[in-house]
């Protein structure tokens, strides 16, 4: 809730944004998968670490500039929309180029990851050591045999490799759809809250005729 004898309401409080715990999760998650999935000299590389960077960042310049510009506010909120589809194409591209699957939301692993609910790098990674043990048992929570591309990919080295870059991946690309949904929801919360109380300039006029008033 705002104040309307306030000029310059809270805000600034983006930690506590849903999007935002995302955002910052997917950006470590993406640091670890580039360095070590792809060449650190190639531009594929910095612009996946670029895009998840600025989707964390303009998250915040957001909340932050929400104080005197909400029309600020919305524009970076949606840059950092706008860059995390951008990795989310990246991510998508990485795993078709390779001959990797792109998961369904019904998929077993997704399904027990989406059960964690991941909010620190070591839980994620924890989750892709354990799918990687299952993946070697070539078994699921039933007990029968794993029908995902990765049941034939056991053992170490190369397919070890290919294993964990499946897994991050798909574990990654379904934090941003949520994270995206989030933000999507966020925009549009905004822009209602815009058109209901207008930008700053609105607001300057509302505090100084009030206290004219008085």
């Amino acid at each position: 809730m705002t104040n309307d004898n306030s000029l310059i309401p809270p805000h600034g409080g983006y930690r506590k944004l849903k999007s935002f715990q995302l955002a910052q999760l997917v950006y470590d998650i993406t640091v670890y998968f580039c360095n070590l999935h792809i060449d650190r000299r190639s531009r594929t590389h910095d612009q996946m670490v670029q895009a998840a960077r600025s989707g964390v960042q303009n998250i915040a310049e957001g909340s932050v500039a929400s104080g005197t510009s909400k029309k600020t506010e919305m524009k970076l909120t949606n840059v950092a929309r706008a860059s995390l589809e951008e990795l989310r194409l990246d991510f998508e591209d990485f795993l078709r180029q390779r001959g990797m699957c792109l998961w369904s939301p019904d998929h077993p692993a997704l399904k027990r990851f989406k059960g964690r609910r991941c909010a620190k790098m070591d839980e994620f990674l924890d989750w892709q050591k354990n799918e990687c043990g299952r993946t070697r048992t070539h078994t699921d929570d039933q007990g029968q045999k794993n029908k995902s591309s990765l049941s034939m990919l056991v053992g170490a080295g190369p397919c070890l490799s290919v294993l964990e870059a499946e897994l991050a991946a798909n574990g990654a690309l379904s934090l941003l759809n949520l994270c995206c949904y989030f933000l999507d929801r966020q925009i549009a919360s905004q822009a209602q809250a815009f058109e209901k109380e207008g930008g700053f300039t609105k607001r300057l006029y509302r505090v100084r005729t009030a206290k004219r008033g008085k």
